[in-house]
């Protein structure tokens, strides 16, 4: 398993009654996670082909979102010894348990678009 280094993206969570809520915010925050998160769900995907369903994302940007998603445990990598390599992505357990979050997130944006 590859280490990836793990810097702290919040420096400070209030750890009142909202606790719980900062330290989820804290790990699904960023511009493309909900989308990785939202595609990952329904299968496993090589980095291209979530590139191309994500959109207009930059290959950086999208490689440092999935190593922060995998440093918090919400996706997999998984890495295939084959000429050329070959990555796959699939959410963990923890990142399943995000789908109810994620869906309710969609209905709500079909329901109240941003104008």
């Amino acid at each position: 398993m590859d280490t990836v280094k793990r810097t702290k993206r919040f420096t400070r969570i209030d750890c009142n009654t909202g606790c719980p809520v900062e330290g989820a915010l804290e790990q699904i925050a960023g511009k493309w996670k909900g989308l990785v998160i939202y595609h990952l769900m329904s299968q496993t995907l090589r980095f291209n082909e979530l590139s191309r369903r994500v959109g207009s994302v930059t290959q950086r940007s999208l490689t440092k979102q999935l190593r922060e998603l995998e440093a918090d445990g919400i996706v997999s990598r998984k890495v295939f010894a084959v000429v050329p390599p070959r990555v796959e992505y699939s959410l963990t357990d923890k990142g399943a348990a995000l789908a109810p979050v994620i869906r309710a997130l969609h209905a709500w944006g079909s329901t109240h678009p941003r104008t």
